[in-house]
């Protein structure tokens, strides 16, 4: 006979190969059903862009199988509730994480846009706060130069209303400024228009919170990372040992202990040229393996390669970023990404509990 007992000692097998523990243990397995031979239960993911969903579907499958019985009819459903980690900014943001980079130039927003998107695409419901106010990028990439903020008023309070496009609530400071005007402003300036970004918009319900930096080391970071709980940070950096002598000291400040913000991981932009009527090429421009050897170096996670690729700039500039185009080999680089970047924030979580 089936019992519930016998399936949860069965699935006491499965371990998340991320979280090092056993499904029941992780709290991971929901909606226990017996009826005879007939075995349904909910597998409840860290997050929607999980990538390893298809691998534990299988073992669990396997385990009620080799454990209970061969003739069980199992039913899995694959869900997910994104984790948060112990201080969070509301209740309503899980996550937030930060995109930085201590070079300009490295595609710095190309990233965060496409891995804004990549989230999305994975179910989970993502913002975007682009924090560059020298050079704000957002309004460009999504199409939405010109595009004002609406207003609206919540418990007596004046928010701003983020603009969605894409499936991504979008923030940008060049929203609010003139794009053909420099921006003249010192730091307390930016910092405060910064900070309103984040408290005064009615952001909703939100799994994950994107904030792209401006390169550097300056005001803004340490304003984001002193007054705001960041899940953690994904590091961008070209090959070339310039962009990679300023990145480590991008890295050195969130690993500061003023700051001590997770590195979620390192990923290496531009990493060659690849043309596209010659698709097997590849040609290291840049130098070879920089965000590499840097992720080796601090220990952290590598999170992969972006080629040079005429298309991914082109998507930005025409505001459609290349993730949202599926049948594009750099849509799935992206995804990509976001699953791993998702993967990151939810082992740091389980961490820090």
């Amino acid at each position: 006979m089936i019992t519930k007992e016998k399936v949860l000692d069965a699935l006491r097998n499965v371990e998340d190969p991320d979280l090092k523990k056993d499904l029941v243990t992780l709290n991971m397995i929901e909606n226990l059903v017996i009826e005879g031979n007939k075995v349904s239960f909910s597998v409840v993911l860290t997050t929607p862009a999980c990538p390893l969903k298809e691998m534990l579907e299988n073992a669990c499958r396997n385990a009620v199988k080799h454990f209970v019985s061969q003739e069980a009819e199992i039913n899995i459903h694959m869900t997910s509730r994104v984790t948060a980690p112990s201080k969070q900014f509301s209740s309503n943001i899980k996550n937030i994480i930060a995109v930085s980079s201590g070079k300009g130039g490295v595609g710095k927003s190309t990233v965060a846009a496409n891995l804004a998107i990549g989230l999305s695409l994975n179910g989970a419901k993502v913002g975007l706060i682009d924090a560059d106010i020298y050079g704000p990028s957002v309004p460009i990439m999504f199409g939405l130069q010109g595009a004002k903020p609406a207003a609206s008023e919540v418990n007596g309070k004046t928010l701003i209303e983020p603009i969605e496009k894409y499936g991504v609530k979008l923030l940008s400071l060049g929203f609010f400024t003139d794009p053909d005007q420099p921006v003249p402003w010192r730091g307390p300036m930016a910092s405060n228009a910064v900070k309103q970004l984040f408290n005064d918009t009615d952001w909703g319900e939100l799994d994950y919170l994107v904030v792209d930096l401006p390169p550097g080391t300056g005001d803004i970071h340490i304003t984001i990372t002193q007054g705001f709980p960041i899940s953690g940070a994904v590091i961008v950096t070209t090959p070339q040992q310039v962009a990679v002598a300023d990145t480590t000291k991008g890295i050195g400040m969130f690993m500061m202990n003023a700051i001590n913000v997770p590195i979620l991981g390192i990923v290496e932009n531009m990493s060659y040229f690849t043309p596209a009527e010659l698709p097997e090429n590849k040609y290291y421009i840049f130098g070879k393996e920089g965000g590499k050897k840097m992720a080796e170096k601090y220990n952290v996670p590598f999170l992969g390669e972006i080629p040079l690729v005429q298309s991914v700039s082109e998507a930005g500039d025409e505001g459609a970023p290349i993730a949202l185009d599926k049948n594009h080999v750099m849509s799935k680089v992206f995804i990509d990404l976001a699953q791993k970047v998702a993967q990151q924030v939810a082992i740091n979580n389980e961490i820090v509990k």
